[in-house]
């Protein structure tokens, strides 16, 4: 199950431009608990919260933990990762951490810099995947990460996308194992493929970006999470669920 984009805060009053974002979340947890969708893992892809605060990730655990899955997390633009990281040392949670689901790995990568919108996958971290890619005996490898590896089509959020998205993908591609990434950051849908792997975005739990908009801007669309099956043969299938009132 991909979640991304909660943007939490301390004060459950908080909104993040005119949505209640825990109401949101809370929203979109309720359908994931009435569904008789089988996840196995939760895969949360970065801007777990947007004020900085300790409380605001004690929040999100309380939230998720309700799930009674594994939630491995990547940080985003809006994550303070030492602080995401302490907070996650709560059973059940992960940081930047892989998982082995029968013959898959989901590798969990850290695309964010310090201080920018946009992102870099750095070279301890390009280096520390390139080494996970080599040494996986898995047949099917998914990676998550927070920024989108291709353009999105939208002016004003391609440019603050993943600086180094061409060494990233290549890298990815020349690995036959590697069927797909997902991402969050966009607050819209994305599906595409490069080389034969599979990229998708996720919408946030909270508000959305108007799609293919040179400027920044919002729309009205209601929150939104992704189910992701990873099948035996290495395909990918894929629902977007729209969680209105």
């Amino acid at each position: 199950m991909h979640i991304t984009d909660p943007h939490l805060f301390a004060d459950s009053d908080s909104s993040l431009r005119g949505t209640n974002t825990l109401q949101s979340l809370q929203q979109v947890l309720r359908h994931v608990c009435s569904s008789d969708w089988p996840a196995d893992i939760v895969a949360a892809t970065g801007d777990l919260i947007q004020d900085d605060s300790f409380e605001a990730y004690e929040r999100f655990c309380d939230q998720f933990g309700k799930l009674k899955l594994p939630v491995h997390c990547v940080p985003g633009n809006h994550d303070i990762r030492s602080r995401m990281h302490k907070v996650l040392q709560r059973p059940g949670f992960h940081y930047c951490e892989n998982a082995r689901l029968q013959n898959w790995l989901i590798v969990g990568l850290d695309s964010c810099m310090t201080g920018s919108a946009a992102g870099q996958i750095s070279n301890q971290e390009m280096a520390r995947l390139r080494r996970t890619l080599d040494e996986a005996t898995e047949d099917h490898i998914l990676i998550c990460l927070h920024h989108p590896p291709l353009p999105v089509g939208s002016k004003w959020l391609d440019g603050v996308g993943l600086g180094n998205a061409q060494e990233f993908i290549d890298l990815i591609a020349s690995f036959g194992a590697v069927r797909g990434a997902i991402f969050g950051h966009v607050h819209q849908s994305f599906d595409s493929s490069y080389n034969g792997v599979k990229i998708i975005g996720t919408p946030s739990t909270c508000r959305q970006f108007k799609v293919a908009s040179d400027e920044f801007a919002v729309d009205d669309s209601p929150p939104a999470y992704r189910r992701i099956s990873l099948l035996d043969e290495g395909t990918i299938e894929t629902e977007l669920i729209w969680v209105s009132d």
